[in-house]
């Protein structure tokens, strides 16, 4: 189906050949003080694709299987938690193989794409009309090449082995993937929730607090048998970057199936469980900020830790969103900026 064979052959030829330099050549830097740790090498099941989409979803179909859309960069050590330890599971690889046809997408890659649609693009143009904002995000298609589930960010093997359960036995049409995580067994936790004496306290009226408040607002969405919940909060809340870019905000906790009552920062009465069901919170704990008008601006829905919870509220409290759509440039930026002034930064302390 690609046009134009014979220039195809000539670039396949240059880039083998380019290829074959690039991999004797010593890694580089990303940029001025952000250290590349490089490329990580794709398991050898991952469907080699030549990313036309409505091609690649079809023979998928013809083998029982569905499609997942694995969005990536280089130097990522989310990509490379996921690689390393998802990815070399023997019980979560035996299911991606059975279920699943993998492709690599990278985020800010040059590849030609041919979305499901027939339309022309190439990988970063089309991870951004998916709105990609960070890496890893895995998006399962079913049979008609729809979007069933997409996962932000990284999921512990447990959660993302429950992940992939959800979408083989298509459960997507009978509960929500927060339902069907919810009956399974979760590892034991606190069960407490951390609510904070400078958080939002009930009655939730949060449209209210939306007017009368010059700050941006977040809210947390958890449960209490909850040890991302608990790590974020006994470890990360605690550290000076992430208590001093909290200030800068307005603060809720909720929890994530409560059959509590609040207003919600549009104004509407719903039941607590109820606009987390119609925000489609599928992780504890979710981060959501809403801008002074109510409208949400940017969520965190996956593990992180210290540098990218405080770059979040920092992103959102700067208003650095409006000029960088992409949250991972952002945090490119800042890591410059903090090299430079000789501030080493740990992407997973």
């Amino acid at each position: 189906m690609k046009k134009h064979l014979l220039t195809s052959v000539f670039l396949t030829i240059c880039f083998v050949f380019v290829s074959n330099i690039m991999a004797a050549a010593p890694q580089k830097n990303l940029g001025e003080g952000m250290v590349n740790p490089g490329f990580h090498e794709k398991p050898d099941w991952f469907k080699l694709s030549l990313l036309e989409l409505a091609d690649d979803v079809n023979d998928a179909n013809s083998k029982g299987k569905r499609v997942v859309l694995y969005f990536y960069q280089d130097g990522c050590p989310y990509c490379k938690k996921l690689l390393q330890d998802n990815f070399t599971d023997e019980k979560i690889v035996a299911k991606l193989k059975t279920n699943f046809d993998v492709i690599a997408i990278n985020m800010w890659g040059d590849k030609d794409v041919t979305d499901i649609n027939g339309k022309e693009t190439i990988e970063k143009d089309f991870a951004a009309s998916l709105k990609v904002m960070y890496t890893p995000t895995l998006l399962f298609l079913n049979e008609q090449g729809k979007v069933v589930l997409r996962i932000n960010g990284y999921y512990y093997p447990e959660k993302f082995s429950a992940a992939l359960d959800y979408v083989a036995a298509k459960k997507e049409n009978q509960l929500s993937f927060a339902q069907f995580y919810k009956i399974r067994k979760n590892p034991k936790a606190t069960g407490k929730l951390h609510i904070e004496e400078s958080y939002l306290q009930p009655p939730y009226n949060l449209a209210n607090t939306i007017q009368t408040s010059d700050r941006p607002l977040l809210v947390l969405f958890e449960q209490r048998n909850c040890i991302l919940c608990d790590e974020l909060h006994l470890d990360i809340m605690k550290k000076t970057e992430v208590k001093d870019a909290i200030k800068a905000l307005d603060v809720v906790l909720l929890d994530r199936g409560s059959k509590g009552i609040l207003i919600t920062p549009q104004g509407k009465r719903l039941r607590i469980a109820e606009w987390a069901d119609k925000l489609d919170i599928k992780h504890a704990p979710s981060l959501i900020f809403f801008d002074k008008s109510g409208v949400e601006v940017f969520r965190t829905e996956a593990y992180i830790r210290t540098f990218h919870v405080a770059g979040a509220m920092n992103y959102v409290t700067t208003g650095s969103y409006k000029q960088y759509p992409s949250f991972q440039r952002y945090l490119q930026k800042v890591n410059e900026d903090m090299t430079r002034k000789g501030i080493k930064v740990d992407l997973m302390k």
